[in-house]
């Protein structure tokens, strides 16, 4: 679990992304495809998009209020994206560093005889 601090309106606020909050992210991104994609399904999604950022907001300390919400919601976001590319970047070098460590010395050609 990594925590960070996030400001808002001079508001401090402190998020724990928490493998529930970075889930809550990826789920809220998909909702609002869903609705972009099909404005027809704003009302359906609507209750699922609600839900899913009060979830998000719960897990920010001290409890956010609705005039922060907006923006506490968007650095969330920020913040869930920056991590993920991390982990990405540390996954690649990972696997770089173990592709060259894997790798065996070639032999040296044979030299001829004059």
């Amino acid at each position: 679990m990594i925590s960070q601090e996030i400001t808002i309106n001079g508001k401090k606020y402190r998020l724990t992304l928490t493998d529930q909050v970075l889930s809550d992210v990826r789920r809220l991104k998909a909702l609002y495809n869903a609705a972009y994609e099909d404005p027809e399904s704003f009302d359906e999604v609507s209750s699922a998009i609600s839900n899913t950022i009060t979830q998000i907001a719960a897990a920010v300390e001290p409890p956010v209020s609705d005039s922060d919400l907006d923006g506490l919601i968007q650095a969330v976001m920020k913040a869930v994206d920056e991590k993920s590319k991390e982990t990405e970047e540390a996954k690649a070098k990972h696997m770089e560093d173990k592709a060259k460590t894997s790798k065996k010395p070639s032999e040296k050609p044979k030299k001829s005889k004059k």
